[in-house]
């Protein structure tokens, strides 16, 4: 039995997702695609979507050492790493979380939950989730919020962690002058590489 998956917006109001371009992987997707997430890695985007976010997980491959320096005594399966910045934001914000049929869908990466369709998908739902907070801590997640990503990023491209970098054009330095990082906001932009080049819109 194929699994349910789900695409997250901000847009409540979507009758069908037709096949887009996939710029973020340039020479790998040739043909307009419909992206879909598993629901094992939905938390993933269960933020704004200019949100910029460091997530991982451990794989087969994961070391003890990167087990140990990343994931520490956490009890939780995954990271979510969000810059302190975003939380009023991220506690503003309604997503919508579209269940799609997978008949038409494939798997296009298992470290980052993602299927293709090369066809038009209709939802066969669509759920708002008015508290992004409340539906992100029901999930095996721990939520890390830090002045800024961009340090730890780095750190976890290098590690043997499953990871996703998403949104990261969007992080910011910290600024220590005033213990704020600015929060850029009312443009988008392509989602920047993880293990791949990762990110769905």
């Amino acid at each position: 039995m194929k699994e349910n998956l789900f695409h997250i917006s901000d847009d409540p109001k979507i009758k069908v997702f037709e096949p887009r371009p996939a710029p973020f992987y340039p020479g790998v997707i040739a043909e307009n695609v419909v992206f879909a997430i598993s629901n094992k890695l939905l938390h993933n985007y269960l933020l704004p979507r200019n949100c910029p976010r460091v997530t991982f997980y451990s794989g087969p491959q994961t070391t003890e050492e990167d087990k140990k320096t990343f994931l520490g005594t956490s009890t939780a399966g995954h990271v979510v790493c969000v810059e302190a910045g975003w939380l009023l934001s991220i506690l503003r914000t309604t997503l919508y979380c579209y269940e799609f049929p997978p008949d038409s869908f494939s798997l296009f990466d298992e470290c980052a939950g993602y299927y293709i369709s090369y066809s038009a998908v209709k939802p066969v739902s669509a759920k708002p989730i008015y508290s992004v907070l409340e539906e992100l801590l029901k999930r095996d997640v721990e939520l890390r919020f830090m002045p800024s990503l961009l340090e730890l990023a780095e750190l976890v491209k290098k590690s043997t962690l499953n990871f996703s970098l998403i949104r990261m054009h969007h992080a910011q330095e910290n600024n220590h002058s005033n213990g704020k990082t600015n929060v850029p906001c009312g443009y988008a932009g392509l989602p920047d590489r993880g293990r791949l080049f990762d990110g769905v819109d």
